[in-house]
């Protein structure tokens, strides 16, 4: 049976996600059959085109097409030439929304999370509900187990006040 995480999870608004995400497992299985389990600890959320932090704030383009789609897809871009950022797409279709993995379990920094799951290009759209190398997993935790933090969002001051002060980072 697999432990997956469903559809009905990822299409809901990107700040529910980030809180409902926290915990749960983000699975990586590498191309010689390696398979690495984090918990997810640390996320941020982005809210859309009137959201000025958010990527879909530029409108429909190459790069935020992904975002566009249902939740569940994955959205990956690189940023300093070097570090692949992982964002799970969420909401419904033509709504684009994304979360921000920021911090697994043991790896701190979005830049970090991407070097560890050895991401690239090709995670572009990746769909978690059908991927056979990475997927976010139930976890057997209570979620009033978790005691969530709540900030506003970092490295996004470009944005102005309104949207830089949004309680919108979530960590364990």
């Amino acid at each position: 049976m697999s432990s997956k995480l469903s559809k009905d999870f990822y299409t809901i608004d990107a700040v529910a996600l980030a809180k409902n995400i926290l915990g749960k497992i983000l699975v990586r299985k590498f191309e010689d059959g390696t398979t690495l389990k984090f918990k997810i600890t640390e996320v941020e959320a982005y809210c859309g085109e009137d959201d000025l932090a958010c990527h879909a704030s530029k409108g429909r383009t190459k790069r935020t097409e992904i975002m566009y789609h249902e939740g569940g897809k994955v959205y990956v871009y690189l940023i300093y030439g070097m570090y692949w950022m992982l964002n799970v797409v969420s909401g419904k279709e033509n709504e684009p929304q994304a979360v921000l993995i920021r911090g697994l379990e043991n790896i701190s920094g979005p830049g970090r999370v991407g070097k560890a799951l050895k991401l690239d290009r090709s995670f572009y759209g990746e769909d978690l509900l059908q991927s056979e190398r990475i997927w976010i997993e139930k976890t057997l935790d209570s979620a009033e187990n978790l005691k969530i933090n709540t900030s506003t969002r970092i490295g996004i001051e470009y944005s102005g006040d309104i949207w830089s002060k949004k309680p919108w980072r979530f960590y364990l």
